[in-house]
Formats: C-alpha cells, structure tokens, sequence
C-alpha cells in the first residue's frame, strides 16, 4: 500500500482549491458575458428609438423657429401700423382741430349772445335760497335779503 505523504496532500489541496477557483471564475465570466450582450441589446434598442426621437425634436424646432419668425414679422407690422396711425392721428389733429375749436368757440358766442337776450326780456328771477340749519342764507355771498 502506497502512503501519502504530506506533500502529496498538501498538492491536492492545492488542485482542488485551485479547481474550485477556476470554476467560480468560469462562472462569473459567463454571467459577465451575459451581462454584456443584454447591454449591447439594451443600447442598440435606446439608439434605434432615440434617433427618431431626435429626428423629431429637430422638426419641433425648426417649426418653433418658423412660427417665431412669423410673430416677429406680425409684430414689426403691428408696430409700423402703430406708427402710421399716431402720425394719422396727429395730421388729422393739427388739420381739423383749429378749426374745429374755432367753429365751437364760435357757437358758444352764440348760445351766449342769444340766451343774453332772451335773459334780458325776461323778468328777473328771485334769488335761490340755501337753508342751513333752519335758516334762510342768500346765495350770493355780501348780499342781504
């Protein structure tokens, strides 16, 4: 019968530590591998649905920039048509608002000259009285009753 020796065990310690080593290292390189290949699928799927993704968010864009350049040209034409009715407003001001005052000017002396002698052919009114606290005060300061 054949004795083992101690080095003899101690170098299939050796081999079968290093065995099981080997085999756990077998086993997470195979689940890395996996890992990997659901990444690089995980990646690809992103990829293939972000590029339509960015291709319409580059269409929104050019259509906001569009519409953008749209409002500026309204609101430049808003502003000549502001500017042309302020210029509008102040022509027709200064062409017809002499006159016009004058031609008011001039009915207001009339209403005054003919309601000043209707006034005149008419007797004279007696003066309102104010009451105040229950007596009679005239109207006209200085005047006695």
């Amino acid at each position: 019968m054949h004795t083992v020796s101690g080095g003899e065990v101690a170098g299939i310690l050796v081999a079968v530590f290093w065995a099981i080593l080997v085999s756990f290292l077998a086993v997470a390189l195979a689940r890395l591998a996996q890992t990997l290949k659901a990444t690089t699928k995980l990646v690809a799927d992103v990829t293939d649905q972000a590029v339509p993704l960015l291709a319409e968010a580059s269409t929104a864009v050019r259509s906001a920039q569009t519409q953008i350049e749209r409002v500026d040209a309204i609101a430049s034409d808003v502003q000549e048509v502001t500017s042309n009715a302020s210029a509008l407003s102040t022509t027709v001001a200064s062409t017809f608002g002499g006159p016009l005052v004058k031609v008011a000017a001039f009915g207001y002396g009339v209403r005054r000259a003919i309601s000043g002698r209707k006034d005149d052919d008419v007797p004279a009114k007696t003066p309102r009285r104010t009451v105040i606290v229950g007596r009679a005060v005239s109207r006209g300061r200085g005047k006695k009753d």
